[in-house]
This record gives structure tokens, sequence and C-alpha cells, in this order.
């Protein structure tokens, strides 16, 4: 078994979407952990805030197929691969830490990570997990992020 670290965020009904993919991994992965929710602005073009969150699963799958089950999860709630990758969605998850892993397919750990709408979420969630590839941990790493001193908005809700 290893700790899978996964990002989430939606920005089209994402309350919704975001619960649904919570009960879906719970579900999946019993004792899943989750962050608080956290807004952020679109990066990448003009459209409404995401919702984002981090959790927590223990997993015996391999990357691959952790990925495709992530895939599927965001199928099963309506993601649509036929836009432009910077636009809308009502929900994306990612695989981003599994266990100290470091591989190319799926790539790992995703370099998203520098993004605070992925690094801020995971700080809160698992601080003293550490980065094979920086040898540092997730708090240390948002302790240096230039978004460290604006933390994002946290909501009212939990997942």
């Amino acid at each position: 078994m290893a700790l899978a670290l996964l990002s989430l965020g939606s920005n089209i009904d994402p309350e919704a979407n975001l619960r649904a993919a919570a009960a879906d991994l719970r579900a999946a992965f019993p004792g899943a952990r989750f962050s608080p929710v956290l807004r952020y602005r679109a990066v990448g073009f003009d459209g409404p805030d995401f919702l984002n969150a981090a959790a927590a699963v223990e997993t015996a799958l391999e990357p691959g197929p952790m990925h495709d089950f992530l895939h599927a999860l965001e199928d099963a709630h309506g993601r649509r691969r036929d836009v432009p990758r910077y636009s809308s969605r009502t929900l994306d998850v990612d695989l981003v830490f599994l266990g100290a892993r470091v591989c190319d397919a799926p790539r790992l750990p995703r370099p998203d990570v520098r993004h605070a709408f992925v690094l801020e979420p995971l700080a809160m969630l698992a601080p003293q997990f550490v980065d094979p590839l920086s040898g540092r941990t997730l708090a240390a790493l948002w302790a240096e992020h230039a978004d460290h001193a604006r933390p994002a908005p946290v909501e009212p809700w939990a997942l």
C-alpha cells in the first residue's frame, strides 16, 4: 500500500461535483482524507473561480491503473476532453504523488505541484509528506511559494 496524494478541482457546479467525487473516493478508498476546500482564480483562461482541495488515500494500485481510475472518475462526473485544456470543467482529479514514486508515465510527482491551487491544499492535508524530487516537505515548499503570503479563501463547507 502507498499513500496517494490527489488534487481535486472544479468550476462548474463545484460544490456538487467535489462532494460527489469525495463520496466516490471514500467508497473506493475507505479512510480517504480531504483538505479544506479553497477558492482560486482560473489559471490560463478567463472563467469562473475554481474550488480546489486535496485528498489522501491508501492504495495498492500502480501509477498507470490509478491514473486510469481517476480519469474514469472524472468522466463519470461529466469531464469533457474535447475542449481546450485550459477551460472550465466539472471535475479535475490528478494523481500528484504516489508514495516516493518517480516515473514518466504518468508523470510523478506531477509538475502541477508548483501551482498554489495544488500545493496549498496538499500542504494543509499532508504537511510532513516529503516530495521525492526536492527532499523537502510540502509544508516547506508551501512556505517558500510566492503565494504563501496570500493564502486562498477557505470555503465554509468540507468534503
